[in-house]
């Protein structure tokens, strides 16, 4: 399973990012949501866990984004 964590708080990021390989998922870290964006859109992902308060685009507008484009309408955020 592939796994795209958009957090700006870059100690929490790695954590999470770190107890997710454990458990043997391909994770892939981004900081800022124009990031999540370009990430989301350019490589197809199982799962988004999508922080709400980020630098460039907020979460709320990647939500949104994603959920009207054909691409991505369908992935679990």
């Amino acid at each position: 399973m592939r796994i795209l964590v958009a957090e700006d708080e870059i100690d929490l990021a790695e954590a999470l990012k770190m107890m997710l390989e454990m458990q043997k998922y391909s994770v892939e870290l981004v900081h800022d949501g124009a990031d999540a964006l370009f990430y989301a859109e350019s490589t197809p992902y199982d799962l988004i866990l999508l922080d709400v308060m980020m630098p460039k685009i907020s979460g709320f507008d990647v939500l949104d984004i994603l959920r009207n484009t054909p691409e991505t309408a369908n992935v679990r955020i």
